[in-house]
């Protein structure tokens, strides 16, 4: 039987649960006994077994009935992400345990009494999901039994892989089957952009991977002082790049395939030469770019590799360069202009006609048009940006403008999507969205048939799910600022969401 619940009574035991960890977090456990430290060991151990089965409920219910939906996210795993600010991993774990919530069910009633922990929850319904779909409930409650009685986790896994031999007695390719199934290669971006390739090879693949691997890791002579991983390193680099050179691969959102990689001018700058004013400079950017660096590395690893030092210089040496101006927005001096213009609009004369009085700007609409203005003074092709491509970069590096604002246009020209998505990098929904730029769509703000441009400062790159569904589908509006910032709102305006600006400089 169900208890009555109300929003008033959830509302009240999430504030105690808080209160309660609060106190928990600012005890000094220095100061208490080794007998009380371990007892609230167990506790926190199985407190966390019940909050891990009270938010796979929550989030079941959430789930089923499409609750991100009222915040333009399209799966809980992505509401979870952009809402309560977990990171990706962290989001999976948690939808994997709503799945569980529905097939596992003595699991789950196990977790809520605490009777069992999180972590040997996680490796039964692992174990016996690779049961037919019918024996497991049972075999869940005789693992569930034995973890009860004592057994430890060794035990279980030997009980766990008995029952599944014994269910796949008769089918001996059931192995061979699993080993396919099981196939899988994961590329995760750790700080400073590296990577860490984890893998599952079939057979096949396997051997292909190391014919390849054994032909480009060859010692390069008596000098090769590489380790052996280290030429693997350097020979899976030599393949894919032979590879990407070869077009034999598919075009991506009907462009080939490209690995962006992005060198500051600062860099750039320091193979002509450099003086101490130039080196004191340098450093301030390459500061920012390790910034950048570290946020690449966060993110899902499409939006290219971020260069400096002698890897930029070793790439520089034979590349196709695409020099792309980009700049930070000087919020203080901006905010100043806007203070002035302001200023000069309050002492115009006003008009000596008798006719009705022309309402002035609202101050947000007039900021924003500033805002605008002043960074249409930097771009185009006698302003600021295009002189420092120019004369900076030097002939071969610079090369002849692109049109970034060419009115109505059929299609997205090369150079507009290019800049777009070196600007955007990936799914610009305010509400956030972490669908990377080859799986995105350029958006114009207006609409063509309404007359919008197809320019950079009309153009903003959206996912399928934001572009299709909620902007041509649900009528939602979105509007890039001139801050570079976006805004969203819905058919009837009950909802608005808004990206984070900026970030706030140092000083």
């Amino acid at each position: 039987m169900s208890a009555v619940v109300s929003p008033g009574s959830v509302a009240e035991a999430l504030g105690m649960l808080r209160s309660a960890m609060g106190y928990l977090a600012e005890v000094d456990a220095t100061a208490l006994g080794t007998a009380t430290q371990a007892q609230c060991l167990r506790e926190l151990e199985q407190g966390d077994a019940v909050g891990t089965a009270a938010r796979a409920s929550f989030l079941v219910a959430f789930t089923s009935g499409q609750g991100y939906a009222d915040d333009g996210d399209y799966s809980a795993r992505s509401w979870l992400i952009h809402q309560t600010r977990i990171t990706a991993g962290a989001a999976v774990g948690h939808t994997a345990w709503a799945k569980r919530a529905v097939t596992h069910r003595l699991v789950m009633a196990a977790l809520a009494t605490a009777r069992i922990s999180q972590s040997y929850a996680r490796a039964i319904c692992l174990w016996t999901d690779r049961l037919p779909e019918e024996s497991r409930e049972a075999a869940d409650e005789i693992l569930l039994t034995g973890a009860a009685r004592g057994m430890v986790l060794e035990d279980l896994a030997g009980l766990a892989e008995e029952m599944f031999e014994r269910s796949r007695s008769g089918q001996p390719d059931a192995d061979k089957d699993k080993a396919f199934d099981d196939r899988a290669v994961k590329l995760a971006t750790t700080f400073g952009g590296a990577g860490v390739l984890h893998g599952d090879l079939t057979p096949e693949c396997a051997t292909i991977v190391g014919a390849v691997l054994d032909a480009l890791s060859a010692p390069a002579g008596s000098e090769d002082d590489r380790t052996h991983e280290q030429r693997y390193h350097d020979a899976l680099q030599e393949a894919m790049r032979r590879l990407a050179a070869s077009n034999l691969l598919p075009e991506r959102a009907g462009q080939p395939v490209k690995a962006r990689v992005h060198i500051s001018l600062a860099d750039l700058m320091r193979q002509r030469g450099s003086s101490a004013l130039l080196d004191q400079w340098a450093a301030q950017v390459r500061a920012r770019w390790a910034a950048h660096c570290a946020r690449a590395s966060e993110g899902t690893g499409t939006e290219g590799a971020w260069l400096d030092g002698a890897a930029a210089d070793a790439i520089t040496c034979d590349a196709a360069m695409a020099p792309v101006v980009t700049g930070d927005v000087n919020v203080d001096a901006l905010e100043e202009l806007v203070r002035l213009c302001v200023q000069l609009d309050r002492h115009r004369p006003s008009p000596a006609t008798s006719g009705p009085a022309v309402p002035s700007p609202a101050p947000e609409a007039l900021e924003r048009a500033v805002v605008g203005a002043a960074v249409d003074l930097l771009s185009g092709p006698g302003g600021l940006a295009s002189f420092l491509r120019r004369r900076q970069l030097g002939a071969r590096l610079a090369g002849p403008s692109l049109p970034l604002d060419i009115g109505y246009s059929a299609t997205i020209p090369a150079g507009i999507r290019h800049a777009v998505i070196v600007r955007d990098r990936h799914c610009r929904w305010p509400g956030g969205c972490d669908q990377p730029a080859a799986a995105c769509e350029v958006h114009h703000t207006t609409h063509k048939a309404n007359g919008g441009n197809t320019s950079t400062r009309d153009c903003v790159l959206l996912c399928s799910f934001h572009h299709q569904v909620m902007i041509h589908r649900r009528s939602w509006t979105l509007v890039l600022n001139p801050d570079g910032t976006t805004t969203a709102w819905n058919k009837d305006k009950t909802k608005v969401l808004r990206s984070h600006g900026p970030p706030a400089r140092a000083g």
